[in-house]
């Protein structure tokens, strides 16, 4: 799918607020033609449609950010761990781009009236949870205040800079037991690994932005973070 197409709108807001900076606009134009890892690639037949919202805005104190939250370690999968907003798509959100406005919502407080739709990525599988997920790329024109609005789900909601992210001192390697590793970042009081790492550092890639870090710099997955995401 490319950038605005399907779901039919390009706008999940009003159009007031400020125009989404040339760099997310030619992001949005870079990303949907990256291919897909054969191992994200979504196995035919299979697996339960849902979206995540990848949501940049800008504040004056730091600059562009991303919305990320970190989920509750009492859920059954991804405890504990940072991700982009989402979940299943259903019947009602007539596809991912609902699923994830919607989703984002009732996880955040998000005022969805205040978001742009830039356009989606190419869906990606999850294994450990049969999803097959949609980014959806969006633009925060018109800023709400946000927080953990369902405890049950989710326990932090941070606006993450982009200038955080791209640091090389936050930027490192993780391996899981099973022997291969994978990007991550320790930002804001928050370990992001696995899939939701991944998206970041292809996004960071393809929009220009990404500095130079040492990708030999390797950590083994804590233990902690190995018996959460152990769940399910």
């Amino acid at each position: 799918m490319s950038v605005g197409e399907g779901d039919g709108a390009i706008g999940g807001g009003d159009g007031e607020g400020p125009e989404a900076p040339g760099w997310l606009h030619a992001l949005a134009a870079a990303v949907v033609h990256r291919p897909v890892p054969p191992e994200l690639r979504p196995p035919v037949g299979r697996g339960r449609e849902a979206a995540v919202l990848m949501l940049f805005g800008q504040e004056a104190a730091h600059g562009p950010d991303v919305l990320l939250i970190q989920r509750s370690t009492r859920g059954r999968r991804h405890a504990g761990q940072p991700a982009f907003p989402g979940g299943g798509v259903d019947p009602g959100d007539g596809g991912p781009i609902g699923a994830a406005l919607r989703e984002a919502t009732e996880e955040t407080g998000l005022d969805s009236t205040g978001v742009t739709v830039l356009g989606t990525l190419p869906e990606l599988y999850v294994s450990h949870s049969d999803n097959r997920v949609t980014p959806v790329l969006g633009w925060w024109h018109r800023p709400s205040a946000v927080h953990p609005a369902d405890p049950a789900e989710v326990a932090a909601v941070e606006r993450v800079p982009i200038a955080e992210l791209v640091d090389p001192a936050n930027r490192l390697r993780l391996r899981h037991p099973r022997g291969d590793s994978g990007p991550a970042f320790r930002v804001r009081g928050l370990l992001v690994w696995g899939f939701t790492a991944g998206i970041l550092d292809g996004v960071l890639s393809a929009s220009g932005l990404e500095r130079p870090w040492d990708h030999d710099r390797v950590e083994d997955l804590p233990p902690e973070v190995i018996m959460l995401a152990a769940r399910g």
